[in-house]
């Protein structure tokens, strides 16, 4: 049983004026039932994985809080020595109905103001308003976080005019998925580019509804490509040169081949909407790293990383071009 003083001390309480960012950022994750949640000094963390073959995190900053208190419990309350440090608090939660709780209490506010132009979010790096900008949200009320110990739920108030509204959401025992392994010391090529050109290059080749996501890179013309097959209208690609309106940063070690289900990478497209920056990296095992950040205004930066396995890594399929190597070899 907990002490008096660790119920009076939440774990977590963290203010906002809007869930609107949160909802945004956490949607981007949106493609696993439940997610693990892990709250740090620098934010919470939210980790969503498709059976290894593909995994998610959002990064909740901080600074995207207009108050964090962060109060885990002492290592000495537990028995231990000083100088260990506890485990970070982490628990599952419902992403479902975490999305669905911001939603229908963020709706309060939003129908207070008027609704932001529609297609804001996808015209966001083109002259559009940023989707947490206060002209789209323009939310007078606080929503709080908090978490109080562990194994309580996680609570969501909304404040406004004196009226407070809470939901509890149930958590679960943490289950932390193994890693997909990603190495970072040992990358074929590293491109930094802006996701709305990702974003667009998905949408026409979605056309030709397609199974699999061919992705080239070179260091020679027309150093990215991406190409699809298998779907119902025949193979379509998408080239990309190196002007600095679409890579802004190009470094390839070795030209790089591989080949992934199509679902699975059009699954960031949300991400691929909000973010203003993305990291497109690749390792020479074959896996493909995406990482966003997204600013929001006023509150700094956050965080979404996807990782993905080839096609090689878990369907056993050969594949025709040849040259995608098998992660598992």
């Amino acid at each position: 049983m907990s002490s008096p003083r660790q119920q009076t001390r939440p774990i977590l309480r963290a203010i906002t004026s809007s869930t609107r960012p949160l909802y945004q950022i956490l949607r981007c994750i949106n493609f696993s039932n439940k997610v693990h949640v892990e709250i740090s000094e620098g934010g919470i963390r939210f980790a969503a994985d498709n059976a290894r073959v593909m995994q998610g995190s959002a990064v909740i900053d901080k600074t995207l809080f207009s108050s964090y208190i962060f109060q885990p419990a002492s290592s000495s309350q537990d028995g231990e020595s000083d100088d260990e440090q506890p485990p970070l608090p982490s628990f599952q939660i419902n992403l479902g109905f975490l999305l669905e709780t911001l939603q229908i209490l963020g709706s309060m506010d939003v129908a207070k103001k008027s609704e932001p132009e529609r297609g804001t979010i996808l015209s966001y790096n083109r002259g559009g308003a940023a989707p947490f900008s206060d002209r789209a949200l323009g939310l007078p009320g606080t929503c709080t976080l908090t978490y109080a110990e562990e194994g309580a739920p996680l609570s969501i108030t909304i404040e406004e005019f004196g009226v407070k509204t809470t939901a509890n959401l149930v958590t679960y025992l943490p289950e932390i998925p193994e890693d997909i392994p990603f190495d970072r010391g040992d990358l074929a090529f590293k491109i930094i580019m802006q996701p709305r050109s990702l974003l667009d290059a998905l949408a026409d080749l979605a056309t030709m509804a397609p199974e699999k996501l061919l992705i080239e890179v070179s260091d020679t013309s027309p150093y990215l490509t991406l190409s699809t097959k298998g779907g119902d209208y025949g193979s379509s690609s998408y080239d990309f040169s190196k002007g600095r309106h679409l890579l802004e940063t190009h470094v390839v070690h070795e030209r790089w081949v591989q080949s992934f289900k199509y679902d699975f990478i059009k699954a960031a497209s949300e991400a691929m909407r909000i973010g203003n920056k993305v990291s497109f990296r690749g390792d020479r095992q074959g896996v493909l790293s995406l990482q966003f950040m997204v600013e929001v205004e006023g509150a700094g930066s956050s965080f979404l990383d996807f990782k993905f396995v080839p096609f090689t890594g878990y369907d056993g399929e050969d594949e025709e071009e040849g040259d995608a190597a098998d992660l598992y070899d």
